[in-house]
């Protein structure tokens, strides 16, 4: 079963998430889930797009109490 890794960017401000998943999707097995947690609302926006860019999925994003959650799978 596919593990799932909480990346825990909150504080950090853009590009800071999204280099933070750079390094951590490094970290993860192909077909494990991650989840971002981020209270920089841009990265609600340039992670998913990043995961088009480089063809991971992303399956979904969300706020609660100020913090984005961003989750995806690593699909290569």
């Amino acid at each position: 079963m596919a593990e799932k890794k909480i990346i825990d960017a909150r504080g950090s401000f853009c590009p800071g998430p999204l280099m933070e998943l750079i390094a951590g999707i490094k970290m993860v097995e192909i077909g494990d889930e991650i989840e971002v947690l981020s209270t920089d609302k841009g990265s609600a926006a340039e992670i998913p797009q990043w995961l088009k860019k480089v063809g991971h999925e992303h399956l979904g994003s969300h706020e609660e109490a100020g913090v984005w959650h961003v989750n995806l799978k690593r699909t290569k």
